[in-house]
Order: structure tokens, then C-alpha cells, then sequence
């Protein structure tokens, strides 16, 4: 199927590992240009490079620290016209509400929900002047799905990033913008299976026998990064054009259980 997305441009925030780097993959494989953002220039300029060299394409990267709400602005302005956003930036702390503290519930939501917030702001603008444009939130099922006493401060927040989705895609329709989100579960970012080699390693086992410890999750395995890179790829295109204030959820029915963890 032919997304219709060739020469297109995508901002992807956290665009330098993980779900960002596979959608990053993702829609440069179908022709569009790209501006990666994230904190880390040297992993940026890898993942940069790995990209032009394969699909050809032009990828401009933007080392900054989207916490920090002035960097919004900053790089709405840097990137110029810009037809898909993709909010993936942030992963904020696990623990309950006799863990995390004031600081951390901080720390966790300036990038996590603020600097989605922040940017989808700067950039609804530029996007209404130009008459069109895609904001897609990449969430999590902790909140957006399901509720969390051991993840609380992103549960919080995710549920935060989900209303938000909801309410600025019900209304953006009216300037031609769609905003839309997803929920990914549980995927094979390289952050989790390095815990997941970690765990196995506590009970026992050989680090490189990680996915026995998946036996119990949906089909036996985690989601993979390409296949929430594919989702994003759909609902960014002209393909999905009728589909806005919607968060849809991958995570092989894992938040149908009613929940998460334990």
C-alpha cells in the first residue's frame, strides 16, 4: 500500500533510539525528509547517518533538551515547514506514590508532558498557517489503558497525554489538522530488553535467555519497535485522513487484562 507520504516531512522527538528510531526507519522508507530531536548529538548523528545512507533521504538533526520549554520554540523555528510531528520524547520513572517524590514527578512530566505539550503548541501554529498537518503522541497503555499503583507518576501523566490528544483532535479538524496518539505496550526497545536481560539474570537464568521471561505475555513475546513503527506510519498518512482525537492502542490486548504489573 502506498502511504502517500513521499516528500513528506516528519519531526520525531527521541528520535535517536527505541519506537523514535524505528519510526524514524519507518517513514524514511516511504520518502520523507526527517528532523531527529533528542538530547544526545553523537547518537543522533549515527542514527542520522545510518538513515541517509539507506533510503537516501534528508535528516537533519537537532541535539537539544526538550524539558527545558523554551526548546520548543526553538526547534519549531530551526526545522521550517514540517507536515507530520511525532511527540515520542521522554520515559518517566516507575514507583509508587511512597517512592517518587515532588522532584521526580517533576523531572518525569517536564519532558514526558510538558514537552509534549509545549511542542504540539508551537507547532499547532505554524501547522494552521500552512493550512495542514499531523500531530501524532506516541503515550503508553500505563494511563492511556490501564492504571498503575507502581507506575504512578506515569500513569498520571500518560492519562494527561491522552486527554490532551483527544481534545486538541477533536477541534483541529476545523484548521485541517489531525492529532491522533497511540498506546504502545510492551516493546523490544533496547532499554527493555537490557532490564529484561537484567531480570533474567536475578533469577537465574542466562541473560541471553531473556524472552523466557515473555512466556506469559500476549503472543508469547513482546511487540516489536517496526510493528508500532508501522501503526505510526498508517495513521501519519493520507491513508488514515479521517482518523483524529483517536489514541489507539498496540499491545496485543495485554491492558484488556486489567493490568500491567504483578
Amino acid at each position: 500500500m502506498d502511504l502517500h507520504l513521499q516528500g513528506k516531512t516528519a519531526l520525531i522527538t527521541g528520535g535517536s533510539k527505541g519506537i523514535g528510531k524505528a519510526i524514524a526507519a519507518r517513514l524514511a522508507a516511504e520518502g520523507c525528509d526527517l528532523h531527529l530531536a533528542a538530547r544526545n548529538a553523537t547518537d543522533l548523528e549515527t542514527c542520522a547517518a545510518d538513515l541517509r545512507a539507506k533510503y537516501k533521504v534528508t535528516v537533519t538533526i537537532h541535539p537539544l533538551d526538550l524539558s527545558l520549554g523554551d526548546k520548543a520554540t526553538e526547534l519549531v523555528a530551526s526545522c521550517g515547514p514540517v507536515d507530520i510531528l511525532v511527540n515520542n520524547a521522554g520515559a518517566i520513572a516507575a514507583g509508587s506514590i511512597n517512592d517518587i517524590d515532588e522532584a521526580s514527578w517533576r523531572s518525569g512530566w517536564d519532558l514526558k508532558v510538558y514537552g509534549f505539550v509545549n511542542l504540539a503548541r508551537a507547532m499547532y501554529r505554524v501547522m494552521k498557517a500552512r493550512g495542514h498537518g499531523v500531530v501524532l503522541n506516541v503515550i503508553g497503555i500505563a494511563g492511556g489503558e490501564v492504571t498503575e499503583f507502581n507506575y504512578i507518576a506515569g500513569t498520571t501523566g500518560n492519562a494527561g497525554l491522552a486527554a490532551f490528544t483527544r481534545a486538541m483532535g477533536g477541534g483541529s479538524p476545523a484548521d485541517n489538522i489531525r492529532v491522533l496518539g497511540i498506546n504502545p505496550g510492551m516493546t523490544a526497545t533496547q532499554r527493555l530488553v537490557d532490564l529484561m536481560r537484567q531480570n533474567a539474570s536475578n533469577k537465574g537464568l542466562d541473560p541471553d535467555d531473556w524472552r523466557q521471561l515473555t512466556t506469559t505475555m500476549p503472543f508469547g513475546r513482546l511487540a516489536e519497535p517496526a510493528e508500532v513503527a508501522d501503526l505510526c506510519a498508517f495513521l501519519v498518512s493520507d491513508r488514515a485522513a479521517y482518523i483524529s482525537g483517536t489514541v489507539v492502542t498496540i499491545d496485543g490486548g495485554l491492558s484488556s487484562r486489567g493490568h500491567l504489573f504483578g
